[in-house]
């Protein structure tokens, strides 16, 4: 493989940046896959910072509201990606914070009610179990799962 400069990686970095929100990680990843020495790779990433193409608050803030609107995913299950990513707890859990709790029932009330139709089981305790299961393999906590379960509209 072709050895890309410090300027071709930046630019390829910031590029990227630009048209989609990236962290830290990611492009650590990224500058490592290509082979950049270390400290090539810590100017380039500081670089990036201080010019605000990557900021790992914003990256965080639009990582949960993505997952958690347009994936159904629940809090645990976000906050598993986000460690992965390698992003401070601080930091995920002011993200986390942010999620309006009615618009977090609103996702998962639907799945349930579409998960629902979809299971066979005996009896209601049984059907309730494999909606929990699946609920909690999603990312939701009991809490809400049973605040779900137990409302009316249900």
């Amino acid at each position: 493989m072709k050895q890309i400069t410090e300027q071709e990686a930046f630019f390829k970095l910031s590029a990227m940046c630009a048209a989609a929100e990236h962290c830290r990680h990611e492009m650590s990843e990224k500058m490592a896959r290509w082979q950049l020495p270390d400290d090539m790779q810590e100017r380039i990433m500081q670089r990036l910072v201080d010019e605000k193409y990557i900021d790992e608050e914003r990256y965080c803030r639009f990582f949960v509201r993505d997952k958690i609107r347009y994936n159904k995913w629940g809090r645990r299950k976000v906050e598993q990606a986000l460690m992965m990513k390698r992003i401070p707890r601080d930091i995920i859990s002011g993200a986390l914070g942010e999620v309006d709790a009615e618009e977090y029932i609103a996702v998962l009330r639907p799945l349930l009610q579409s998960k629902r139709k979809t299971i066979k089981a005996a009896s209601e305790y049984e059907l309730n179990a494999k909606l929990i299961r699946f609920a909690m393999g999603r990312g939701f906590d009991m809490d809400i799962i049973r605040e779900c379960l137990d409302c009316e509209e249900f």
